[in-house]
């Protein structure tokens, strides 16, 4: 199966600028975006003024990929102390 990189516009820090995802890392930011109460042109700025070397798009699916790995660690850590305790 192949996912198309889409190459959307927005508009952050008053400037327009174009970024290249995939569907899923996009979808994944607007639940992001929806689950913070933050417009998804604020969330980008904020991934942008975090950023060091990476070019934009490449920092977006960090932030997509990190922050839905997050939950999944802890279920993880939790069976692993459960298996343990046995």
């Amino acid at each position: 199966m192949k996912t198309a990189v889409l190459k959307r516009s927005i508009a952050i820090k008053r400037k327009k600028t174009s970024i290249s995802l995939e569907d899923e890392f996009w979808y994944g930011l607007l639940e992001i975006a929806v689950y913070k109460k933050i417009a998804v042109p604020a969330l980008v700025e904020q991934i942008d003024n975090r950023r060091r070397t990476i070019n934009l798009s490449s920092a977006i699916r960090i932030f997509v990929f990190k922050y839905f790995r997050g939950p999944a660690r802890k279920r993880r850590r939790s069976r692993t102390k459960r298996s343990n305790r046995s």
